[in-house]
């Protein structure tokens, strides 16, 4: 006579994909969205100083200055937000347990936020610094920077699409359109204020 044994559920392996990926997807688009903002921000400072000046030293050393200001900028942002957001879950957790101690296990963490925000923006912004660094020559320097921006635009808008199941040339072309007019906008208008001498 066979023994019963009890058998295992069978795997939602649906469900286990979804959870994975609703649980990845939050902290995996801010990064890609956090180094998109420090690649656009900081190649459009560039961008606009390089349009009155043509001096490496000054391109570099304004975005040297930019990633350094918008990675403060993005941690204390970021703690700030993530702080208010564990106060109201902790406070949540709190009245839901009768007034007894809340668990803070799972609860976000405002220092790694903090961090993980402030990497994510100092990498994006480190593709156009390091391309205009060793170019000496105005024009190239430009060209080169433009490319190297226009690339790794193109691969965060990929990642942004991967990451939030949108349409990959939809969501590259956005990111790509929106990077081009950041630097232009920036570049045209330095370059106007510049040339009427204020």
């Amino acid at each position: 006579m066979a023994s019963k044994l009890p058998t295992a559920a069978p795997l939602d392996v649906e469900n286990l994909e979804e959870f994975d990926y609703s649980t990845r997807s939050q902290w995996l688009r801010a990064a890609v969205l956090g180094a998109n903002d420090g690649l656009v921000s900081t190649a459009s400072l560039m961008m606009g100083v390089g349009a009155v000046k043509q001096d490496v030293k000054a391109m570099i050393l304004t975005g040297f200055a930019g990633l350094i200001a918008g990675a403060c900028s993005m941690a204390i942002g970021e703690f700030v937000s993530v702080y208010s957001q564990r106060d109201i879950e902790l406070a949540q957790m709190k009245r839901g347990s009768a007034g007894g101690e809340a668990d803070k296990e799972g609860l976000p963490n405002p220092l790694q936020a903090a961090a993980a925000s402030a990497l994510a923006f100092s990498m994006g912004a480190m593709v156009p610094l390091l391309a205009a660094s060793f170019i000496r020559e105005y024009k190239v320097r430009v060209g080169v920077v433009v490319a190297a921006v226009t690339l790794a635009l193109a691969v965060f808008g990929w990642l942004g699409a991967v990451l939030g199941r949108a349409p990959v040339a939809r969501s590259a072309a956005r990111v790509l359109i929106g990077g081009w007019l950041a630097m232009a906008v920036t570049f045209g208008l330095t370059k106007l204020i510049g040339s009427n001498g204020l």
